[in-house]
């Protein structure tokens, strides 16, 4: 893993933990003003850190996502690769979703500025 990507990575890796512990003001606290952050389940983006809050709060009224990086693959131009495993619980504890997918996020000024949903990487899974 390249040496430059360090701080990215650790980023991310915030990005993820405070998701997890569904603190949003610190996960937005990682995100630039103007953000592009995908909709996961609905289709589209939503743009800016209130609406990405909104969406969340939605989000978790409905479902219950739980997002663990496995890997991380630096690419160009500020881009990091994330094989993400993905389980996602409806509120009964029921498993709606069990699956590795990618995240790919743009970095910006030390800050994320787009996360888009894509295959995952080919790692062996």
């Amino acid at each position: 893993m390249p040496e430059k990507s360090a701080p990215e990575i650790e980023l991310i890796r915030a990005a993820y933990a405070a998701f997890n512990a569904r603190d949003i003001d610190a996960a937005l606290a990682l995100m630039t003003p103007d953000v592009a952050w995908p909709k996961a389940f609905k289709g589209g983006f939503v743009r800016g850190t209130e609406e990405v809050r909104a969406y969340w709060t939605q989000q978790w009224s409905e479902i219950n996502p739980h997002v663990e990086p496995i890997a991380f693959y630096p690419e160009d131009a500020g881009q990091v690769l994330v094989e993400v495993h993905q389980v996602v619980h409806d509120l009964t504890g029921a498993v709606l979703a069990d699956e590795h997918v990618g995240h790919r996020y743009t970095i910006e000024h030390g800050l994320i500025q787009t996360l888009e949903i894509c295959p995952p990487p080919l790692s062996g899974h």
